[in-house]
């Protein structure tokens, strides 16, 4: 899995107009789900993700979790992150699972994170044409993959 994890002072994502999940100061998270994908890699990036210290302390320092200023979370399926660009001009996604895979490891990872932040998470709508807002704060923009965890 990837993510893209942006620190946000506010977003929302709207499905034919209308707001499907809004968040005030919290992580916007874009969700690249491959066909290798796990329990194992939804349980070590939700963590990751809900454990991220880059929000800012009293003393303008990096070092604060979601938890520490209660942040919230708006995931939204992306298969494009796993968009292959070797060849050509237009991107291939062979590598980004398909949806009987893909869909079933969302929900898995919309569970994780509500267990693991102890509170309900915004979210898109699998497959769904979405225009995400947001304002990114700092900017700060944090990209993880469960396959290169080092």
């Amino acid at each position: 899995m990837i993510a893209i994890v942006q620190r946000v002072s506010e977003a929302f994502v709207k499905i034919e107009g209308k707001i499907k999940g809004e968040i005030q100061i919290g992580f916007v998270v874009l969700l690249g789900v491959t066909h290798t994908d796990t329990k194992d890699d939804i349980e070590w990036l939700s963590k990751k993700i809900v454990g991220m210290r880059i929000f800012s302390d009293e003393d303008s320092r990096m070092n604060l979790d979601l938890n520490s200023i209660n942040g919230n979370i708006l995931l939204i399926s992306q298969f494009t992150l796993y968009s292959s660009t070797k060849k050509g001009n237009r991107p291939s996604f062979i590598v980004a699972a398909r949806p009987e895979i893909a869909i079933p490891l969302y929900e898995k990872m919309i569970f994780q994170l509500e267990k693991d932040l102890g509170k309900s998470i915004q979210t898109g709508e699998f497959g769904a044409d979405m225009k995400v807002s947001l304002i990114n704060d700092g900017p700060v923009t944090i990209i993880l993959d469960s396959k290169n965890k080092i």
